[in-house]
């Protein structure tokens, strides 16, 4: 994606099944569910790079032994910081007691981060707070063993307000009001309450306060606690838990806006945000990998029986697409095929572009998470090629010779790595001429493969804010001198904001509503906007469930092809000789495409959950007013 853009996180969860030394026996160390941690995080972090989180329970430990283990880290490269603040713990317990190489008992009680389940996270900040404090997985710690809590999640909640005001109700002082804090406090009080009524009856059985540890352990009904926490959570989410004396969960929200896939067989029980990270890492095939049903949570006991729990009654499916455009690895054998069929469908539209004038015409793409989606563009143009070829041949067949033949045979499609990232970008300068001359030079191009009468067709996964294509892209591909750049859109024009984890909170930051804006001022019905503010804001009081997005009205009027024209203008400025024409996926063909996953809030503003509607009026609100706070 040419726009910087920060996504959700993604989280890895492993449960062993067997005691230790039977992976010490098996794989040569006792530490196989570290190092299968550290590959499930490595291999989603795409999901992440600004911070990682690891943590880890022992299981069955005595009182004064250590059980729980965690690691967090907002380093320049976190994955690799924490498991180097790992390893050098653990190399050091083996200097200092190298009597410990062969004792698995001995690693267990004396070495931290050596356990039976883990818990890892990779994030991204949404919110742009990137302190250490702010990565998961959070820790609510308590003396007795039940009630603590660790939770990771891929999440944003549109009601945190509501979840804080809950908590208050409830008697509590949360320390902070963010989302993870609301659901962690959430849950741990429904576990303070379960963990009380089960010691009652312990006491009740005649159990004394000892007894009693294994009697709640046994009986702590995780589903119910979960019915009772998320019953008021409006939001995208896939949330892991682990509790102190060794039972976990991974709770998937009900409109399954979030991934989670699960793995189980008799050595290990493995969740993870991506899929192909549990097939790299485990060696198992596609479908042994399943998915976590929308609503559903996986529970795993402490004895490492699992059961899979309807918690909130599912929603229709909307799962996330722009997983599948973007943010999801393309290693995925859906997904890669998926994001082919982006590339196809959309060759039509860059056909009647370039006149259909695949002679004259040089394909490309922006690196690299478009490239998928070129393979599946550069088959459409082989197709529409060899439909030229044959049209020829059958035309001139009477007084076709060999060499006119050949001549016929020898045309191909052009492609050509054209744009060419050179670095990350860090905007130390501040004056504003300086930082655009240092914007512009991002991306480099090849030179001496595009022709004046060219057409250059350059596609991308998404334009989000279109900034880098204004103050970059463009301005160095023109210097290619085409007569005409084409730049492809692999997913439909993004209208509305996020409020499920993708970081695109601000109405006025999307050039889709720029564009929706300046054609309302050329027709005259600029007017629409404060008509659109007063709605929304006559809905400021309702319900959720009451409100309306009115903020579909200001694109009404107005056709894809209306909007594309217009946002290249916006994006061009008269510096730019060549032609630029800009093309949107359609959304019908995005649902051909990704059939599976039919979220699609931020192209056609239809919200899976109530809170989203609230969200995009009060991002509407916060545009008219000049308000830069985020809409949730």
């Amino acid at each position: 994606m040419s726009d910087a853009l920060k996504h959700e996180c993604g989280i890895a969860l492993v449960r062993l099944l067997k005691p230790l030394e039977y992976y010490k026996e098996k794989y040569g160390t006792a530490f196989y569910g570290v190092n299968k941690m550290y590959l499930m995080m490595e291999k989603q972090h795409n999901r992440g790079q600004d911070g990682a989180g690891f943590a880890s329970i022992k299981l069955d430990v005595n009182p004064g032994e250590r059980y729980i283990s965690r690691v967090r880290s907002n380093a320049a490269q976190p994955i690799q910081d924490i498991f180097a603040q790992i390893n050098e713990r653990i190399n050091l317990e083996f200097k200092t007691h190298p009597e410990y190489k062969d004792d698995v008992a001995a690693q267990k009680k004396n070495i931290p981060y050596i356990g039976e389940l883990f818990l890892g996270h990779v994030r991204y900040g949404t919110f742009g707070i990137n302190s250490v404090e702010n990565v998961h997985p959070f820790l609510r710690q308590n003396n007795w063993m039940h009630r603590n809590l660790i939770i990771a999640g891929n999440f944003n909640m549109t009601n945190t307000n509501e979840l804080f005001d809950n908590l208050i109700k409830l008697g509590m002082h949360p320390k902070e009001k963010a989302d993870t804090v609301t659901v962690m406090e959430r849950i741990g009080h429904f576990l303070d309450d379960a963990v009380r009524k089960l010691y009652k009856k312990a006491k009740a059985k005649g159990f004394n306060k000892q007894e009693a540890s294994p009697y709640i352990a046994e009986n702590l009904n995780v589903a119910k606690i979960l019915r009772k926490s998320a019953s008021n959570w409006d939001g995208g989410y896939t949330m892991a838990g682990l509790l102190g004396h060794g039972d976990a969960f991974v709770l998937r929200d009900p409109a399954g806006i979030r991934p989670a896939y699960y793995y189980q067989d008799d050595e290990v029980i493995v969740v993870a945000s991506e899929r192909p990270a549990i097939q790299t890492v485990f060696n198992v095939p596609f479908e042994e990998v399943k998915e976590l049903d929308p609503g559903n949570a996986i529970i795993i006991k402490k004895d490492g029986s699992v059961k899979l729990s309807e918690i909130l009654a599912p929603l229709e499916r909307r799962s996330c697409s722009f997983e599948r455009i973007y943010f999801s690895r393309g290693s995925d054998a859906e997904i890669y095929q998926e994001r082919k069929m982006l590339g196809k469908l959309i060759m039509p539209k860059i056909l009647e572009a370039i006149d259909y004038d695949t002679e004259n015409s040089v394909f490309s793409f922006i690196p690299n998470t478009a490239e998928t989606s070129f393979y599946g563009m550069l088959e459409a143009a082989q197709d529409e090629l060899n439909k030229q070829k044959n049209e020829a041949i059958l035309q001139e067949k009477e007084s076709l010779t060999s060499e006119r033949l050949q001549q016929i045979q020898a045309h191909k499609i052009r492609t050509e790595k054209i744009a060419i990232k050179d670095v990350k970008l860090r905007t130390f300068i501040t004056d504003d001429s300086s930082r655009d001359d240092l914007v512009a030079h991002v991306y480099d191009v090849t030179y001496g493969v595009v022709k004046p009468d060219d057409n250059l067709v350059i596609i991308d996964d998404s334009i989000v804010r279109g900034t880098t294509l204004k103050k970059s892209i463009l301005k160095m591909l023109d210097r290619l001198h085409p007569k005409q750049i084409v730049v492809v859109s692999s997913a439909p024009q993004i209208r509305y904001p996020d409020c499920y984890g993708i970081d695109m909170a601000r109405l006025e930051h999307l050039v889709a509503f720029q564009a929706a804006l300046e054609l309302h001022k050329d027709r005259g019905t600029y007017g629409i906007v404060e008509e659109i503010y007063h709605k929304c804001k006559e809905q400021v009081a309702l319900e959720d469930v009451s409100v309306i997005n009115h903020v579909k009205k200001l694109y009404a009027p107005f056709t894809d092809e209306e909007i594309s024209d217009k946002i290249a203008e916006i994006i061009s400025n008269e510096d730019i000789q060549a032609k630029v024409k800009l093309i949107f996926q359609s959304v019908d063909d995005l649902h051909k495409a990704c059939p599976k996953n039919l979220g699609d809030w931020y192209f056609t503003g239809n919200y899976p959950t109530a809170g989203g509607n609230r969200v995009v009026n009060r991002a509407y609100i916060n545009f008219y007013e000049g308000n830069p706070e985020r809409a949730y």
